[in-house]
């Protein structure tokens, strides 16, 4: 294994790191934020590159020999290409708006691929303290407690979340809203309004990094 650690060294030092990172969330949440843009609607702020910051210190300390790609660090500097070599994947700050507007659903998002294959997740909510682990083949925890995905396997009888996402050009929002037309025809029920907001979020962190595997 990759700088002579162990999947589950690996992943040890991914929750420290997110836990550290959760904690400048915490931290910032109740207070007046700085809000950048990065584009039309997806924001950015202090927190964000503070957290980044300290989770890539924070993994380079004990892996200096991999591989790291951030979301800040992208949007400053552009797309980095992932290669075999263990890269570290990191969303220090997932769910920027619900922070920005004082949602509680937000969370440092952590993954750890080798040989392009997704290894590691880490996913940690520090406003809830929810902490989502998956190692690939072993399964995924909340709170260290085994989770699965739902053995349903109609999608008439499916809950539907949905999302347009932060690009606004009539292409992108025509190409979207007509893939959820199609889907709402096949659906029972739709995650929408208030509840959509609070809980599309964590929606997307914990299905970043699929790594339940049997």
């Amino acid at each position: 294994m990759a700088d002579n650690g162990s999947p589950e060294e690996f992943l040890a030092t991914a929750v420290d790191a997110a836990k550290k990172a959760g904690e400048i969330i915490r931290q910032g949440f109740y207070q007046t934020k700085n809000v950048e843009h990065k584009g039309e609607v997806d924001l950015v702020t202090e927190t964000d590159k503070a957290c980044e910051d300290l989770v890539f210190n924070h993994l380079k300390q004990h892996y200096p020999s991999h591989k790291f790609i951030g979301e800040e660090t992208t949007a400053a500097c552009g797309a980095s290409e992932l290669t075999d070599e263990p890269t570290w994947i990191v969303d220090p700050l997932d769910g920027t708006t619900n922070f920005v507007h004082g949602f509680p659903f937000v969370c440092v998002s952590i993954g750890l691929t080798i040989g392009k294959v997704p290894t590691i997740g880490v996913v940690y909510n520090p406003i809830m303290d929810e902490l989502f682990t998956a190692v690939l083949g072993k399964g995924a925890f909340l709170n260290g407690t085994p989770i699965r995905v739902s053995s349903q396997t109609e999608l008439v009888k499916s809950l539907l979340a949905t999302e347009v996402g932060t690009k606004r050009d009539k292409l992108t929002v025509d190409v979207t809203t007509n893939r959820i037309n199609r889907l709402l025809f096949k659906v029972k029920e739709n995650l929408h309004g208030f509840l959509l907001l609070l809980h599309l979020e964590n929606f997307k962190c914990i299905t970043k990094f699929p790594l339940i595997k049997r």
